[in-house]
Parts: C-alpha cells; sequence; structure tokens
C-alpha cells in the first residue's frame, strides 16, 4: 500500500475509481481504517466520475502510530485541561492537507465521516483553497449541546480495550449492533466479515483514544464554518445512535447555503442498499463547485 509523508506522519492510503476523473478525498471517523469505506461504495464514486482517494488518518489503520506519547487525562480535558491531548482535530485537518499536496494535487472534493466530517470542516476552514467541495456525514460542530449519543452508544465509545483477538472482534460485532441503522440491518455473517477484517488490518485501542481526546480537546467549529464559501452537503441519519441528528442539524445551519440530507432508518454507518443515493448526493454536491 502506498505511503506518504507529510507533518513527520506517514500516511496509508488507496486509491480507486476514475484515474482521470474528479479527486474525492474520503476521511474516516473515530479509530476507523481506510477500508470503513465499504469497497462496493467507493466504487459507486467511482462511477460517477471520481477519483477516489481513501487513507488512515494517524494511530489508525496502517499510518503512523503515535504510541510514543503519554495517554490523554480524558477526565482532564472534558475539564478543560487539554494538556495531555497529544494532538487536535486540526492537526488532522493538516495531516490531510498534506496528503493533498504529496499527492500532487491543487484542490479536491472532501467527504468525511463522523470524526472524519469534523477533519473535513476543519479542512475547509483552514484550508480553503484546497478544497472544492464539502461533504460532512454523520458528524457534528464541536458544539456538546448537540450530536449527543444515547446512553447505549456512548458505553460503546467508553468500553475499555479487550485482549485477545476473539474478544476484540466480539466487541467491535456488538459495537456495530448498537450504532447500526435500525432501517437497513445486516447479517451476523458480514458484521463477522467486517470486524474480523479491521482487527487483521490493525488494532489500535489506544490510537482511538488519542483521537478521542483530539475530538474533546478541540474547539468549537460553529463561527469558523460560518465563513465557507465550498459547495456543502450535510448528511446525516436521522436514526443515528451515536451521534444525534441535531449534530448535522447544527452543521448545516452554521455553514452558509448548506444542502441538508437526512436519511429515515439510518444510523451510524452506510447501509449497502443507501450506497447509490449517497454517491448521487455527493457528485451533486460536487457539481456545485
Amino acid at each position: 500500500m502506498p505511503v506518504a509523508t507529510t507533518n513527520g506522519i506517514e500516511l496509508a492510503y488507496e486509491t480507486s475509481g476514475d484515474r482521470d476523473g474528479r479527486p474525492l478525498l474520503l476521511i474516516m471517523g473515530l479509530g476507523a481504517q481506510l477500508i470503513d469505506w465499504p469497497e462496493g461504495f467507493r466504487a459507486e464514486l467511482g462511477a460517477r466520475g471520481f477519483h477516489v482517494i481513501a487513507f488512515d488518518n494517524r494511530d489508525a489503520g496502517l499510518s503512523t502510530s503515535l504510541d510514543s506519547a503519554p495517554l490523554p487525562d480524558l477526565r482532564a480535558i472534558m475539564a478543560g485541561d487539554a494538556a495531555t491531548a497529544p494532538y487536535r482535530i486540526a492537526d488532522l485537518a493538516a495531516d490531510a492537507a498534506g496528503l493533498i499536496k504529496e499527492l500532487g494535487l491543487d484542490r479536491v472534493h472532501v467527504a468525511g465521516a463522523s470524526l472524519g466530517g469534523m477533519i473535513a470542516q476543519q479542512l475547509t476552514i483552514d484550508f480553503p483553497e484546497r478544497v472544492a467541495s464539502l461533504c460532512s456525514i454523520m458528524s457534528m460542530t464541536g458544539d456538546r449541546t448537540v450530536g449527543r449519543p444515547t446512553p447505549e452508544a456512548a458505553a460503546v465509545l467508553g468500553r475499555p480495550p479487550v485482549g485477545s483477538r476473539e474478544e476484540a472482534i466480539a466487541a467491535s460485532i456488538a459495537g456495530s449492533q448498537v450504532i447500526g441503522s435500525p432501517g437497513y440491518p445486516v447479517d451476523e455473517e458480514e458484521r463477522l466479515r467486517r470486524a474480523t477484517a479491521k482487527y487483521d488490518r490493525s488494532y489500535r485501542p489506544l490510537g482511538t483514544l488519542r483521537q478521542y481526546a483530539a475530538i474533546l480537546a478541540s474547539p468549537d467549529r460553529t463561527p469558523a464554518l460560518g465563513a465557507i464559501t465550498a459547495p456543502t452537503l450535510v448528511i446525516h441519519g436521522a436514526d443515528d445512535p451515536l451521534i444525534g441528528v441535531d449534530g448535522g442539524r447544527a452543521t448545516a445551519a452554521a455553514i452558509p447555503g448548506a444542502e441538508l440530507l437526512v436519511v429515515p432508518g439510518m444510523g451510524h454507518d452506510l447501509p449497502r442498499e443507501l450506497w447509490p443515493e449517497l454517491a448521487d448526493a455527493i457528485a451533486a454536491n460536487a457539481a456545485r463547485a
């Protein structure tokens, strides 16, 4: 797998789709890897004329791990002392901007999911010249009064790391059952396949902890979102238990001219049945650029 070096970080990435098409950078979420963008969904985007670029954020997948950093104190960070957070969302956005540059691209269309949506927002704020259009999926603004998880989903976020491969895969399956789309259930065989693939490629619970610290340590982006001029689409599941739909509504309200697509039955994942609709929406937003 190719690797790009930027900001002292090695980012593993993968490309697909139309090599001569419009470049589309996909940014995944908390503890997630580029394989969490389903190949079938990426194929849908490629069929709509995109050159698709997916990558692993720092501390995830096959990109650089910051295991030498001290463990963050989440309670202290939530109380306002962010000294133990090794990086912020802005650093993750700078990584993405560096990847764009290393790939020899000037401007790209950007779509981010969950934490990836937050990174995509920050990328558009900090590097507007790099972003042709923005799509924020199942994400939020950083305002802690919106996008709050249900108690069950919060428990998934707060679960401690487990020891064995079997325990980790079982925990991943259990988590996906909690946060997945109630209107588009996934059979157990597919859940097992996904969880196994993720574990066997990379399992970094401490990296996930550091990424979560970055979320908690980063400021509310709402004021800065008001300066975004790139065509913006906000996609959110009406039944998202991990980031409530009001997080998506707040994001769309903060960005001038943003379009909001609320999808009934969708939770905090990318159901196969919705791939064509979501790809169409992303392509239509990119066409606005």
